[in-house]
């Protein structure tokens, strides 16, 4: 009885398991996978471009003006506002003048003087004339009226030469804008004594620079200054020395170098002590935004035109000390591609070396890629033109 009781369990058993083997062989096929994750690929840009240096420097004014008196005298008023702009001739300070009037009547009369002396001496010459022929005088006494009409003549000059210097410091006593630009604050008020002349310690009264154009001073080492000799001379533009390339120039608050200029003089020795030279570019300043000290960044051509191929920065990694670019191949599989770069230019990075024209370049969705995977690529469109900068 109990082998039977055991022969009916071990059947049982193994019916059971026979089910399960058999539900399981009907539980349908494996479930699909992922789809290749999506990423944006884009052609390299082609486009003619010039390498460029990058240099810091200061803004410095064309014009810078001194206003000093000629005469010394006290001030009797100012004339303008500090900080304003003022135009070439405009009147800045006044020094009182009645001194310098008096002056002036003063040596006008001593003029009138000596004009009537010399009229005397002159119509006493013409008698001398016939008194002489008729031996009424003697030679002597007619040589000496010759004499007292030289010295007349002599003496109306200088009275004249005084008349002029005297209106001349007349015409000091009012102070004039010798150039255009923007006047500082005033140094000195209304009433004090002021000194002034030629010597060294005359009064400053206010200074005056010219704010359009201005001029940006930079320097920069004797391998760049070779350079750019090379490509003046490749241009057969041997006697500018450079001058007249267009550079570029951005603020110290600004993103781009969007302001255009010339370079206009290249100094003719190198500092033996930092073996430098120093270079001068101007650009307008219409707007006044640019104040003598003022830092800023200019970029000058280090090449000639040439053609290039682009990519955005961001689609640029970086293993170790190398740079590469993910590229998709026509069967969707990611390749790594190992880059030689050159500058930025508007957001795209120069690619000298290691891309083709044709190349499918990852430029969103780097991160989802790997090298021998597949993707989904979707092209991008083409990027516009660089913007035009401001003149």
């Amino acid at each position: 009885m109990i082998e039977r009781t055991i022969s009916f369990l071990s059947k049982l058993i193994v019916l059971s398991v026979a089910l399960l083997v058999a539900a399981c062989g009907d539980s349908g096929d494996k479930p699909a996978g992922p789809p290749p994750p999506a990423v944006t690929v884009a052609n390299p840009v082609k486009r003619k471009i010039s390498d460029f240096d990058e240099y810091v420097g200061r803004f410095v004014a064309i014009d810078s003006v001194e206003v000093r008196a000629r005469v010394s005298g006290y001030l009797e008023k100012v004339h303008f506002t500090d900080g304003q702009l003022v135009k070439d001739g405009d009147l800045l300070f006044s020094i009182d003048k009645r001194p310098f009037q008096n002056t002036l009547d003063q040596v006008r009369a001593t003029l009138t003087q000596a004009k009537a002396n010399l009229a005397y001496a002159e119509s006493d010459l013409i008698r001398g004339q016939q008194l002489v022929r008729d031996k009424t005088i003697t030679e002597q006494t007619f040589e000496q009226r010759q004499q007292s009409k030289r010295t007349a003549e002599a003496n109306v000059q200088a009275n004249e030469a005084m008349v002029r210097q005297a209106e001349l410091d007349l015409q000091f006593t009012e102070l004039r804008a010798p150039v255009a630009g923007r006047i500082g604050d005033r140094r000195i008020s209304p009433g004090n004594l002021i000194t002034g002349g030629t010597s060294g310690n005359t009064s400053l009264l206010a200074t005056i620079v010219s704010g359009d154009p201005i001029r940006f001073e930079f320097t920069f080492d004797e391998g760049s200054f070779l350079r750019y000799e090379r490509i003046a001379r490749n241009g057969t533009d041997v006697a500018s020395r450079g001058t007249g390339v267009p550079v570029s120039l951005k603020l110290i608050d600004e993103h781009d170098f969007g302001h255009r200029g010339r370079m206009d003089f290249i100094d003719n020795v190198i500092d033996r002590g930092t073996g430098t030279i120093r270079g001068r570019a101007q650009f307008r300043n219409l707007d006044g935004i640019f104040t003598p000290g003022m830092f800023a960044r200019v970029q000058v051509p280090a090449s000639a035109p040439y053609d290039t191929l682009l990519v955005p920065d961001v689609a640029i990694g970086t293993e170790q000390v190398r740079k590469f670019v993910y590229v998709v191949g026509p069967d969707n599989t990611v390749s790594q591609k190992f880059l030689t770069l050159g500058q930025l230019s508007d957001n795209l990075r120069v690619v000298k070396e290691g891309l083709l024209p044709d190349d499918r370049v990852i430029v969103n969705g780097m991160s989802r890629a790997r090298p021998g995977a597949k993707v989904t690529p979707q092209d991008q469109s083409a990027p516009p033109p660089p913007a035009e900068a401001k003149k």
